[in-house]
């Protein structure tokens, strides 16, 4: 089996810390290790370094080779620039094809996920190879333990077995009564963003339900025919479709099918995300730094300078150095709009 992982992102709802110059799957806020560090570790013991592959964009190829010195250099397959992950993807399947029969598979996976029990996760995988030798495309669909609004749903239709199910459609992320009804019926599962297929049957779909991709792989397959795989695809590359793959193959595909997995699961999108997966103190604050509190409860800190704290409830505080975020917990999933205001704003740096 081969690994994908899209490590292309800049994490704007992570911002101050996560930036241009150092993106959210380069940060160490889950432990010593970067989370790309995490994601790597957790697919060793199924899958060779050397059929670990990271996707990345240009501006970010240096930090990987940082953070994976272990990494064979020509295991990093480089975007001229971020589109979405269904462009991503099919670059990555057509380079993986030159190296690789066609018929091997590939499990697709974000760079920068919290999975807490990992051999329940390589489990999957397996269970996942036997799905995509049938020539499925595979997701993975996480139990919901509440009324999620912040991720999209998959509805699985007629059961295979007790872990799978073919998909009946995808779900946009709801409202909270939508979210709510979803749970009640329990046939709805957390859009993980992972996905495994043989190489051979994403290229198919991509010919399939997205022929302007099929036809631009072809003029960059001819590019790296004649110029080599370090030669600039960035004009061909800039006419893909920007879509998710989610969009532009799996809501349309007819071969759908999605593993129900619950390994402790979270997607860490945000502040508040990362706060609920902390260890907390007794008035449920996580403080990373050196602190004094008087009633103040519920909150998320991390700062170099001594912070206090003095009534106040679900706060979070983001000290990065030359920028200071306050937001209140359950906006969280708003910072991202602070990130597009200083963009607009010309204040490249702080991007």
């Amino acid at each position: 089996m081969i690994a994908l992982i899209m490590a292309g992102g800049v994490g704007t709802r992570f911002w101050p810390l996560s930036r241009n110059s150092k993106p959210k799957q380069f940060l160490k806020i889950l432990s010593e290790k970067s989370m790309l560090q995490i994601t790597v570790d957790r697919l060793l013991p199924k899958i060779r370094m050397e059929d670990i592959y990271v996707v990345t964009a240009q501006s970010q190829v240096e930090l990987t080779k940082k953070h994976l010195p272990q990494l064979p250099e020509e295991n990093i397959i480089i975007e001229p620039f971020g589109m979405n992950t269904a462009p991503c993807i099919a670059l990555s399947a057509q380079y993986l094809a030159r190296k690789y029969d066609k018929s091997e598979k590939m499990i697709v996976l974000p760079a920068d996920h919290l999975i807490a029990r990992r051999d329940d996760f390589l489990n999957s995988l397996e269970i996942g190879e036997i799905s995509a030798e049938k020539d499925n495309l595979v997701t993975f669909g996480i139990k919901p333990d509440y009324p999620a609004t912040g991720y999209g749903y998959i509805e699985a239709g007629e059961k295979i077995d007790d872990q799978c199910f073919f998909v009946k459609q995808f779900k946009e992320k709801p409202d909270l009564e939508t979210a709510e009804s979803f749970l009640k019926a329990g046939n709805f599962f957390w859009n993980s963003g992972m996905f495994m297929w043989k190489i051979e049957t994403i290229l198919k779909a991509f010919q399939d339900y997205l022929s302007k991709v099929t036809q631009i792989l072809e003029k960059i397959e001819n590019k790296w025919n004649t110029k080599g795989l370090t030669a600039d695809i960035s004009y061909e590359y800039s006419g893909m479709p920007k879509v998710p793959v989610d969009v532009g193959i799996m809501e349309k595909a007819e071969k759908r099918v999605v593993i129900l997995v619950d390994y402790g699961w979270s997607d860490v999108g945000s502040w508040k995300a990362l706060y609920d997966i902390s260890q907390k103190d007794e008035n449920n604050n996580v403080l990373k730094c050196k602190n004094e509190i008087i009633e103040s409860k519920n909150n998320y800190v991390n700062s170099e300078k001594f912070v206090a704290l003095v009534g106040v409830e679900n706060m979070i505080v983001i000290d990065s150095g030359d920028a200071l975020l306050i937001a209140d917990k359950s906006c969280s999933e708003d910072v991202k709009k602070i990130v597009e205001k200083l963009k607009k704003d010309g204040k490249e740096e702080l991007l």
